[in-house]
């Protein structure tokens, strides 16, 4: 699974992962984003622009917001099954953005577990294929905007800490992903793969990132 990530980069940077977006100036480095919390996605509603919605998807049709706290992760392999997921795939799809994320390996059989900062190779920012939803109170005018990282099996390098990992996208693919018209699991399927091992670097980082009130440069430092 991914259970939190980093994002640090710059506007600049961002700006040239996804050419084309408006990128907000305001952007605070975060090192231990936290499901429920607000994070910088790309949409496929046609404006270009990154926005901030919570992470956990809220289906259209559930009944309470808090649904959104279990679905911080859709497995690839079930999303064009899941009555939670299948519409979102097919219709409202993102990017969300980062720069690392982390994952929990147990190194011994009764030992703590040790958190490893995965990133790429080049500490360039990324991309993970994620859904979004549009949820509204009955009653209310605004409606809350949600999201969710979409998870495959891990490549080489991955599979020796985590049995899963999330769906990073190629550059290539991301007007396909966030291409506004309907698209069958057929034609999405294929972007769905783990990225190559060999782009990417993960390194054992302090038990602090445990706590997600903490949330600064420390979090990544190799431990």
């Amino acid at each position: 699974m991914c259970g939190r990530y980093t994002l640090a980069a710059t506007p600049a940077s961002l700006a040239e992962t996804l050419p084309g977006f408006e990128i907000p100036d305001d952007f605070s480095p975060r090192y231990n984003i936290a499901p429920t919390q607000g994070v910088a996605v790309a949409p496929n509603n046609g404006e270009n622009r990154i926005d901030f919605f919570r992470w956990g998807l809220i289906p259209s049709w559930a009944k309470d917001p808090k649904i959104g706290s279990r679905m911080i992760n859709a497995r690839s392999e079930t999303l064009a099954e899941k009555p939670s997921f299948r519409t979102a795939y097919k219709r409202r799809r993102c990017l969300v953005l980062a720069d690392g994320y982390y994952e929990w390996r147990r190194e011994t059989d009764r030992g703590p577990k040790t958190p490893y900062y995965i990133r790429m190779a080049s500490e360039k920012p990324f991309a993970f294929a994620g859904l979004w939803e549009s949820w509204r109170q009955a009653g209310e005018d605004t409606s809350l905007l949600s999201c969710t990282i979409i998870t495959c099996p891990p490549n080489e390098m991955l599979e020796r800490i985590h049995h899963r990992m999330p769906v990073i996208l190629d550059e290539e693919n991301y007007a396909q992903w966030l291409n506004p018209t309907e698209q069958t699991p057929a034609e999405l399927n294929h972007l769905l793969a783990p990225y190559p091992a060999e782009e990417m670097t993960a390194y054992a980082v302090s038990r602090r990132v445990n706590q997600p009130k903490n949330d600064s440069a420390e979090c990544i430092l190799p431990e």
